[in-house]
This record gives C-alpha cells, structure tokens and sequence, in this order.
C-alpha cells in the first residue's frame, strides 16, 4: 500500500505506518496540487488541515482509505467518498482525555477569570474584587453530547460537587443511572444549566444547535463552553448574548472558521480564547497518530478498521466470532449472483438459530459484496458502498431472525427474487468453523463454499451422471468430487461437481447437450 500523509503527523506514526507500507509525507499541499498526486496513493492520512473534496476523490483512482488523525471528519465529501467505496476512517479515541481536560481547564479560567486576571496582573494592575469568580460546588453543569469527551468531562466535574444534566438522544436512561448522570431534553438541559458544555459532532442537525432562541432560555449568568466543533454554537449570537450581560462569560476553542478573523467573539473580554488546542498534547498527537496508522495497516492486510465513518464499526471481539459467517454469506450470494444473474428486485436474508442473537449487520453486507461482485466483477462493491449500490440499483433488503434453523444450531438463509421466482440458498458453520452451503431451493444436499463446480439439473434415472463426467473428462476438466441431492424417486435431482478449472462455454453447451440434462451452470466461488 503507498500512503500519503498530507498533514503534520507525530513521528511514531509515521514509523509504524513505514513499518508495513510505502509512505510519502509531503504537507501544506494546494488543492490543486493532491488533486495531481493523489491518484498514486491507496491511502490518504489526514488531520485538519487538507480539505477531500469531492474534486480530489474523482482524482484518487486508486484510494481505498481516508484516514483522519482526530475526531472531526467535516474536511472530507464523504458522500463522494462513499459513493467510490472509499473508507473514511477517524480515531475517535486518542485524543479523548485530552479534549476532556481542556475543556476542564477552559472551565476553570471561565469560573475564576484567570486568563483576565493574569493579563492584568502583567499590565501592573491588582484588582482582586473585578475578577472574583465561582465555585462549581453545588452548580449544575449542564452536558450536550454524551459520547467519550463529553461523559469523560461529567465524570470529573462531579468530583467537585456538580449536578449533572445532559441531553443525548443516543443514551438510555439505564446508561445515564450508571454514569450518576440526570437526563434530559436540551431544553431542560439548557434552562438548569449553571454551566454549559458542548460535545456533539458538527452536522446538519446539530449546526447552529444553540443559538439566540436557546440563550433566551437559559439561566442568567450562565457560562458557555465550546471544545467540540465550529458552528454547534452561533458565534454571533453568543458574541450578543456575553454583550447583552445575559451570559457571563464564555470559553471557546473551536470555530466555524480558523483562524477566526474578524469573529466577533473576539472582541469581547469575557469570552476566553484558544486556538483549537483540544488535543494539543503530546499524548494525544501520539496516540491518534499510532491509531489512524494501525488502522491504515489493517486494511493493507485486508482487514477491516476500527472507527469507520460510512461502514459498521466491528470490534475485533464481534469480527473473529462473526468473520465464518461473514465469509460463507458472501459466498453463498456470489453462488445466487452467478445462478441468478441480473434483473432481481428483493433481496432476503434469514438468520436462524443462535445466529440471530447477534449483530448481524456484517453478514449482511457481506452478502450483497458476494452478490453484486459476482456481476460487477470484484472489488467493484465493498463493504463501504454495498447496501448503497443494491439501493441505487433499486433492490428491496429484507432481514428477519428466527429460532429454528432446521436442524442445525445456526443457520443462513439467502433468497433472491426476480419477476416473483426466488431461488433459495442456505449455509451453516459447524463448531469448528467449517463453512457449509447444505440447500439449493428444495434440495438439501452439500455444496462446497469454494472452488469451481459445475450445478446441474438432471432427471432420477440411471445413465445421465456418467455422460456428463464423459463430456468433462473429453474436455479434459478433471473432477474432485460429486453431491447430489434428491427430492423423491422420479424427480429432478440436483448435481453438483466439483472441478479442478473452469470449463469453457463450449464444453458447457456439450454437458447441457446430454441426454436428461435439463440445466448446467459453472460457478465459480
């Protein structure tokens, strides 16, 4: 894998991503510039600096991966990325004990006026009675965003005697009982909040998620804190509402543009300062470093990353538990795809017996990249893309879990549909991993989950199978093994044989020239 990384990088980074790959780090580039040099590179490391636009993904004809040395992903179009099966990937972890204590630290400066304080003190000034301060004793800090950084800062604020309230729509009240924490709506988060701090991603939802509406709302007095993003809090309205006197100060690392010149923020005493320093610390350089880098290896190896942005997240607790099933799903769509061919409109997956307690969320794609690489060649669909192009192709996904699995502890089963004819296909893993594929719409019999075979239709009576071995061994396609599955005397059986190559289009019309041989298809898996 060759690498380019774009932004400034800590240096163990950088030696583990030499350890495994070719990299080049050549930063401070124009857009223009990796639009031209990025169609070399399978992979693109990244932190705030270099914007993906959707210009430079149409360049990247061989990009696989978009790694972000941070949090924030809102400098990549991973839309177009998506759309490309590229993985966009961020390390959403190694830097969250640093963003949790900045905006501690940055909490602390608010309540006591220390940064006022300190530049007044060097201008010859000794005012202690203007910059009294606040105890957080007995305050409630109110929390906007529960994930790592904002439940690492609840946490720690309510070892000095904070109430803590906090709106995530993503957190169950039996998660909040755990944490000690009172949850509710952002409403009543913002009306009882002594303090306020924010730790949502930027989205469309989330843009201008407090604004001049929210701080009419709010406590007088109340204190704001922003170490997440740029733009979750309208710096306008904040600016007004410091000016106003209705809240009494704020503290601010983050902005929707950095360097923020011209801000109006800026020009108010009590709002404190920073120039996006989060994860400023020479821990949390390194460890994003060491995890975008790890993840960037995995997926050279061909595995799959740890904190994708448009991909489930698998742990590798879920991956080595789920990766048989992943693996016998993909090939028994890619057995559907190449019996079935083009044209279907339904795509069902059951999972049956203890398969259906799980996340099966990875089987599924794993299915439709089996299916749709079977007709659109390989590498065309990925685990990035796939349920995006079956929708944009128009193709209905059904999922559904039961207890039985007929007669085996787990079960899979695929069912194609095209023009209201399904063909059906089950497969099982056995205790010891092995991946089987036991039925072929009504035959129960056992098909190899590799190789290449020929699967025929043939009449029950005696005579078909050793002219169609006949015709293979004339065409000099050795065989290496046979299954056959039967409904009831007199009725189509199934064939299934298994070959050591392909078998060229002709010697296919020979075989289903045979005398009894209603249907014969090679497959290859």
């Amino acid at each position: 894998m060759k690498v380019l990384v774009s932004d400034s990088l800590a240096e163990e980074g950088v030696n583990r991503l030499l350890s495994g790959a070719d990299v080049d780090v050549i930063t401070n580039l124009s857009p223009e510039e990796l639009i031209e040099k990025i169609k070399d590179y399978d992979a693109l490391v990244i932190r705030s600096g270099t914007k993906v636009t959707a210009d430079v993904i149409k360049a990247a004809d061989r990009l696989k991966v978009i790694g972000r040395a941070g949090v924030g992903i809102d400098n990549v179009d991973v839309e177009a990325a998506t759309k490309r099966g590229i993985i966009v990937l961020n390390t959403p972890g190694g830097n969250t004990i640093s963003a949790a204590e900045h905006t501690i630290a940055m909490m602390m400066a608010l309540a006591r006026n220390i940064p006022q304080a300190n530049a007044a003190l060097h201008k010859g000034e000794w005012n202690r009675k203007k910059y009294t301060g606040v105890e957080f004793f007995n305050k409630t800090l109110g929390v906007v965003g529960l994930g790592r950084v904002g439940a690492e800062v609840a946490a720690r604020m309510k070892s000095f005697g904070m109430q803590i309230l906090a709106y995530d729509p993503f957190v169950t009240q039996e998660r909040a009982r755990e944490m000690g924490i009172t949850l509710g709506d952002l409403e009543t988060v913002l009306r009882g909040g002594d303090f306020i701090t924010v730790h949502t991603p930027l989205t469309n939802e989330t843009r201008n998620l407090i604004d001049e509406d929210e701080f009419n709302i709010m406590k007088p007095g109340v204190r704001i804190v922003n170490c997440a993003r740029g733009g979750i809090i309208n710096e306008a309205a904040l600016a007004k509402a410091v000016a106003d006197g209705k809240v009494a100060g704020a503290a601010i690392d983050v902005f929707t543009k950095e360097p923020p010149t011209g801000n109006p923020m800026l020009d108010q005493e009590k709002i404190i300062v920073t120039p996006h320093l989060g994860a400023s610390t020479a821990e949390a350089q390194v460890n994003v470093a060491l995890a975008v880098a790890d993840q960037i290896l995995a997926i050279a190896r061909g595995g799959l990353p740890t904190n994708a942005i448009n991909m489930p997240a698998i742990s590798p607790e879920t991956l080595a538990v789920m990766e048989p099933f992943m693996k016998l799903a993909e090939k028994m769509g890619a057995l559907l795809g190449q019996l079935v061919g083009t044209g279907f409109d339904t795509l069902e997956l059951i999972y049956s017996g203890t398969l259906a307690e799980k996340d099966v969320r990875p089987v599924t794609i794993s299915a439709i990249i089996g299916l749709l690489g079977s007709l659109m060649g390989d590498g065309s669909v990925n685990f990035v893309n796939a349920q995006r192009t079956l929708k944009e192709m128009g193709v209905k996904l059904l999922e559904s879990k039961t207890e039985s699995a007929n007669g085996y502890s787990n079960a899979i089963t695929l069912k194609l549909t095209r023009n209201g004819s399904a063909t059906v296909v089950q497969g099982t893993v056995s205790g010891n991993k092995e991946k089987r594929i036991v039925q072929l719409n009504e035959y129960h019999t056992y098909i190899p989950s590799e190789g290449d075979m020929v699967i025929a239709i043939i009449e029950d009576r005696p005579n078909i199978i050793g002219p169609c071995c006949v015709v293979l061994g004339e065409g000099k396609i050795n065989i290496g093994g046979m299954h056959v599955g039967r409904i009831a005397a007199g009725l189509p059986q199934l064939m299934v044989l298994s070959v050591d190559h392909l078998a060229t289009d002709e010697i296919m019309k020979k075989l289903c020239a045979v005398p009894g041989v209603t249907s014969a298809k090679m497959v290859e898996l």
